[in-house]
C-alpha cells in the first residue's frame, strides 16, 4: 500500500555569520540553522536565546548573500549565506 500523506521537504541548511553585538551575544561568529525563509532564520536564531540575543537579532539587518533583506518571507535556499550585522553607533 502506497503512502500518500504529504512528505514535508527538510528545510536546508543555511550559513550565518554574526557579527559585532550579535556574535558577542551568541559567543560564536558563525553558526549553521535550517531555515526555509528568512523568518524561519530569524525563529531558528532566536529560539532559546537570551532576551539580549533575540532583541539584537530582532534589531539587525540581514543580508541575504550580500544583499539587504527586509522580506522574512524570501526563500532560502541550499548554499545561502546570511549575514546578520547588529547596529552600529548605537543605530
Amino acid at each position: 500500500m502506497t503512502d500518500t500523506r504529504a512528505t514535508e521537504i527538510a528545510a536546508p541548511e543555511i550559513a550565518v555569520r554574526l557579527f559585532a553585538g550579535a556574535a558577542a551575544e551568541f559567543g560564536a561568529d558563525d553558526a549553521t540553522v535550517r531555515a526555509r525563509t528568512v523568518g524561519e532564520l530569524v525563529q531558528a536564531l532566536t529560539a532559546g536565546a537570551s532576551p539580549e540575543a533575540a532583541r539584537v537579532i530582532g534589531r539587525s539587518s540581514l543580508l541575504v548573500d550580500g544583499v539587504a533583506c527586509t522580506d522574512h518571507d524570501r526563500a532560502l535556499g541550499r548554499g545561502t549565506r546570511v549575514d546578520v550585522l547588529p547596529p552600529f553607533a548605537g543605530g
